[in-house]
């Protein structure tokens, strides 16, 4: 069974920085494109990042990109994501998926945690 578990989250003043962790377990981490997703009430789930099996690609949503930085470590089967010059726009829940297939990107988010709310506010 695919577990991820979201850590980190937290009130933040504008222009904070905030690391996420996302604890994987009951598949073979190391064989899978990981991702971020963020939502907040009412609307729809939105890509942040995605990092290939192994965490040699990654990629960023434009609104992102220069401030976050996803990475991974395969030995502890965690996933991360640095935050870093926070805006009030990025608060929201925050998931981290694994996508349907071994070493392919189908940017499926459907196996998602439970979230870790990010909170940024003055």
């Amino acid at each position: 069974e695919v577990q991820l578990v979201e850590s980190g989250g937290g009130l933040v003043q504008p222009g904070g920085s905030l690391r996420l962790s996302c604890a994987a377990s009951g598949f073979t981490f190391s064989l899978y494109y990981m991702h971020w997703v963020r939502q907040t009430p009412g609307k729809q789930l939105e890509w942040v990042s995605s990092i290939s099996p192994r965490g040699s690609t990654t990629s960023y949503a434009d609104s992102v990109k220069g401030r976050f930085t996803i990475s991974r470590d395969n030995d502890k089967n965690t996933l991360y994501l640095e935050l870093n010059s926070l805006k009030t726009e990025d608060a929201a829940m925050y998931y981290c998926a694994r996508d349907s297939k071994p070493y392919t990107i189908n940017r499926d988010f459907t196996r998602r945690g439970q979230g870790t709310q990010v909170t940024v506010s003055s």
